[in-house]
């Protein structure tokens, strides 16, 4: 893990805010080229990649900081101005909101902007990822015996720390690796904190390896499909089915508590996103001749 890319002087570059910068790059440049094509005002996408790099950090740190209400109250300053911890669905919905009360303002037609916004969301949210896996904030999963097994002992959230709970919850797993008696072990510190015996030797899953990967197929299929829609509203539609079946599958292997029913906040939000996708799909769908 290399959580600080370069440092100059005495200014660290972390790698998340480096690779979330080039994702709001991509983003800006494909939806340029998406405003250009579907012939609207080149000059709306950069003000509403703007509008989404705002809104998108300000929801993300909203939704973690209500994850986390107990430690918010402990440590509210602190905790409301790190530079981590941020939920990508917060930051998803808040931006979402923002964007449509700007598309009504312009006068924009919506679902029009919404094919536009689908594949730069997608590819972008899988270049975040890869800040994600250099940072090793926790985004990581459970532990894992495959050969592309990742060690994270050097990331901003340690292992030992972040699977706390998860061990809590399967003791029988905690028992398999050695936990309890490997987290206790200090062998190393780094300026995120102590590293001991559990970091330095256990394998986990690099999730954000996968969804970077599972999020480049789904943006190479909607910039492939993009000019074969049948109406508009149709591309978006498509990509809310597509991440949400993504995000919903990859947290089975991830530190994620569950929150109802044996599913995790994010599978929760997944299955509403699935489901609007959906509705997207077959309410827009023209009965007779496309529209476009």
């Amino acid at each position: 893990m290399r959580p600080i890319l370069i440092e100059i002087g005495p200014i660290p570059i972390y790698s998340y805010g480096f690779m979330m910068a080039i994702a709001f790059l991509v983003a800006d440049y494909l939806l340029g080229k998406e405003f250009k094509r579907l012939k609207m005002n080149v000059n709306y996408a950069n003000e509403m990649v703007v509008l989404s790099v705002v809104s998108g950090i300000v929801g993300a740190k909203i939704l973690f900081l209500i994850e986390n209400f107990s430690d918010f109250l402990q440590n509210p300053l602190e905790m409301a101005f790190s530079a981590g911890g941020l939920t990508w669905y917060g930051g998803f919905i808040l931006a979402f909101l923002v964007l449509f009360l700007y598309t009504k303002r312009k006068k924009l037609p919506i679902f029009k902007v919404m094919d536009a916004v689908a594949p730069a969301l997608a590819l972008g949210y899988g270049i975040g990822r890869i800040g994600c896996h250099l940072a090793g904030d926790g985004d990581y999963g459970i532990p894992t015996n495959l050969p592309w097994g990742t060690i994270y002992a050097n990331g901003t959230l340690k292992p030992s720390y972040a699977l706390k709970n998860y061990f809590e919850r399967f003791p029988e797993l905690a028992e398999k690796y050695n936990y309890y008696e490997k987290a206790s072990k200090i062998i190393g510190e780094d300026k995120f904190g102590y590293i001991t015996e559990f970091d330095k030797f256990i394998k986990l899953h690099p999730t954000p390896i996968y969804e970077f990967l599972i999020m480049l197929v789904i943006f190479l299929f909607l910039w492939y499909y993009r000019k074969r829609v049948k109406f508009f509203g149709e591309l978006f539609g498509l990509y809310l089915v597509l991440s949400s079946i993504e995000r919903f599958f990859i947290e089975f292997i991830r530190l994620n508590p569950p929150l109802l029913l044996g599913l995790t906040e994010a599978q929760v939000i997944s299955i509403l996103l699935f489901i609007v996708g959906l509705l997207m799909y077959f309410k827009l769908k023209p009965k007779g001749k496309s529209e476009i």
